[in-house]
């Protein structure tokens, strides 16, 4: 398999704490967008396309082809734009294999009705682990790392890996387990999956909330410095004191201010639910269910 190290611009959203990246195959024109960001107002009910709009400028400006929109995770703190960037730049829209276990669940809660399947057929390809694609000459890999929720992948891409919400920056540690099909046992050993490959690749991140020693935002480390200092999972520690610590950690959280909005967007490739009969739209907000 090729090492190719491939181009990645960053779009980093304050908004939602976000990244997304355009991943671009510097050998030919093609490029794949991963993660993308739709803004939505919650307090209106608005979604606009701004920094959709940034990525598709930069796309056209370079006469980038977008091959394919793929997605890490069902985010549950953004909605998707990859339907919007689809229609104006084309490209198959993709996800983890597992997606349908994240719609069964969520399916039930937002009562999504008959209508909804639960197949990931919404999706253009799902990808399983250990899966192949391409990104023009760029070889990518699929590995299924679960645990923040059970669809999440990362895709290996050479000397980069783009991996979801499982690793955040060394000082802020990792991501939470508790979402419904979530485990810290789960997260644990998708982790040492990441920490096992060589220690110079880069590591892409979904997110970044800055720290109390630290106040610019940031999103890419390697795994070597993910080994040596995450605060979470570096420096050797064991599964029993990750999961103990996940467990009491993620207990205290509160939800995602934007969940609700984000998993009925996500779960349908980035699609709103079907209007109703006046012709509007609606989103669910279902009562002590989460």
């Amino acid at each position: 398999m090729k090492q190719t190290t491939p181009e990645v611009h960053s779009f980093f959203d304050e908004a939602t704490n976000a990244a997304c990246y355009i991943v671009k195959d510097p050998s030919s024109p093609a490029c794949a967008i991963i993660d993308s960001i739709l803004d939505f107002d919650i307090a209106a009910g608005r979604t606009h396309t701004t920094h959709a709009d940034t990525l598709i400028a930069t796309i056209c400006k370079n006469g980038w082809q977008v091959e394919w929109i793929i997605e890490t995770h069902v985010h549950a703190d953004h909605l998707s734009a990859a339907p919007y960037l689809a229609g104006q730049v084309g490209g198959k829209i993709a996800i983890g294999a597992n997606i349908a276990a994240v719609q069964a669940v969520f399916g039930k809660i937002f009562n999504a009705g008959t209508e909804f399947e639960m197949d990931g057929s919404q999706f253009d390809r799902l990808f399983k682990d250990g899966d192949c694609f391409a990104i023009g000459n760029l070889d990518v890999v699929v590995m299924h790392t679960p645990g923040h929720t059970p669809a999440c992948v990362t895709y290996v891409i050479g000397d980069a890996a783009f991996i979801g919400d499982t690793l955040f920056m060394p000082d802020f540690g990792t991501a939470r387990a508790d979402f419904p099909g979530g485990s810290a046992t789960d997260l644990y050993t998708s982790i040492q999956r990441i920490l096992a490959l060589p220690g110079t690749t880069r590591l892409f991140l979904c997110h970044d909330y800055k720290t109390a020693s630290r106040d610019t935002y940031c999103w890419e480390t390697t795994v070597a410095e993910q080994k040596a200092s995450n605060i979470h999972v570096g420096g050797g520690k064991s599964e029993s004191e990750f999961v103990d610590f996940r467990t009491q950690r993620d207990a205290q959280l509160a939800m995602p201010k934007l969940i609700i909005p984000s998993i009925q967007v996500n779960m349908r490739a980035g699609k709103m639910p079907p209007s109703e009969d006046d012709g509007n739209t609606y989103l669910k907000v279902p009562i002590n269910r989460l």
